[in-house]
């Protein structure tokens, strides 16, 4: 049994069935077993630790642990990848230990109900709760915010049971052991890449703030100012002639690159690409660049000059053939395409120098008619 598509699994999280999140490979590349916390049962708990070996946590929002009152384990996380522990929990009320697969499933039911407070649950105990991030999958790429994501989506409160699975030597299970698994217990499997690119595509994160005419030296655009309502970052769109959606539309999605853009750096991918896109969609008369900033805080960018450094100024090798999409990939060109899809375009020519690199564009409602080379 192989992935399976996220309506699937939501299928799965509604009708309190479990389901594998897969995360990405350049991250813990493992699985977990998910289930929503409002569906949780005894016995689905004695499953995850008889066959999934792995620590038992229950993911939550941060609203429902500010209101319950659970603070972080500790005020600084050092953590690889940022796991948002909490204190342990365990209810006051209808357990015993609290270690049985009954009493944890009791203190994650007393967590997940509208009616607890913070007196219904004693800390420490056998519970480990996990605060996702708001935004969920689109700004951290982990099970945490995916099993949160599925059970919202799933119409059920926004928390989840999830546990990492482990191979019977105590290793980390990974893809294909994974597909094994979920073949022989019958559960489906997908991945976070998945989930984001189905968020992505289902649902609208951008908004335009303002626009105006905008001169260049290659001709008049029309720029419009887009923000992302996720991290309230913002992206622009360059617009040259009328958009009809049956209209083939010359398309430029361009990430941020200063020492490229700016500075015409030879290390850096093909500096000139902003440059001649703009002049190649003012010669056609219509089109759209779209302008994504992703340089976070001068982190990307101090990252890079660092780069060069250790490079010892050795000259760029040239550029390795476009690789799968990774988490991040999908949020920044995800973004670019709800921009072409609030600016009405449906049929595009894509300018691009990686012709694989942006995939699964009609699920936005735009088809790639053409693709040319810069």
């Amino acid at each position: 049994m192989g992935f399976s598509r996220v309506e699937e699994a939501i299928e799965e999280i509604r009708d309190g069935r479990m389901v594998v999140i897969v995360d990405d490979e350049d991250r813990e590349n493992e699985g977990d077993l998910t289930i929503a916390a409002a569906k949780v049962t005894p016995e689905a708990i004695n499953f995850m630790a008889k066959y999934g070996r792995g620590l038992i946590c229950l993911a939550m929002t941060g609203e429902r642990l500010d209101q319950l009152r659970i603070p972080m384990m500790v005020g600084e996380n050092t953590s690889r990848f940022g796991t948002a522990f909490t204190v342990s929990i365990e209810a006051r009320h209808g357990v015993t230990t609290g270690i049985s697969a009954a009493d944890r499933a009791r203190t994650i039911l007393t967590a997940v109900d509208p009616a607890s407070g913070p007196g219904d649950l004693a800390r420490p105990g056998h519970v480990f709760p996990l605060r996702a991030r708001p935004g969920g999958v689109l700004m951290r790429a982990g099970q945490t915010e995916a099993s949160v994501d599925l059970a919202r989506m799933a119409g059920l409160c926004p928390a989840a049971v999830i546990c990492e699975i482990m191979s019977e030597d105590g290793t980390m299970a990974r893809v294909p052991e994974l597909g094994e698994f979920v073949e022989r217990h019958g559960i489906r499997m997908v991945t976070v890449a998945d989930i984001i690119a189905y968020r992505l595509k289902t649902e609208t994160f951008v908004k335009a703030v303002t626009e105006a005419e905008f001169p260049t030296e290659f001709g008049d655009f029309r720029i419009v100012v887009f923000e992302n309502l996720l991290d309230e970052d913002h992206h622009v769109a360059l617009i040259k002639g009328e958009i009809h959606p049956e209209t083939p539309l010359m398309v430029r999605v361009h990430s941020q690159s200063t020492v490229a853009d700016v500075f015409g750096s030879l290390r850096s991918g093909a500096p000139g690409e902003l440059r001649d896109a703009l002049r190649i969609i003012n010669e056609c008369g219509n089109g759209i660049l779209v302008y994504l900033r992703q340089e976070d805080k001068g982190e990307t960018l101090v990252e890079e000059i660092r780069s060069y450094a250790r490079e010892n100024g050795a000259p760029k090798a040239a550029p390795l053939p476009a690789k799968t999409q990774s988490s991040s990939d999908l949020r920044i060109y995800g973004i670019g395409a709800q921009i072409l899809r609030e600016l009405g375009a449906g049929r595009i020519r894509l300018l691009t120098n990686h012709p694989k690199k942006i995939v699964g564009l009609h699920g936005y409602g735009l088809t790639v008619v053409e693709q040319i080379r810069l």
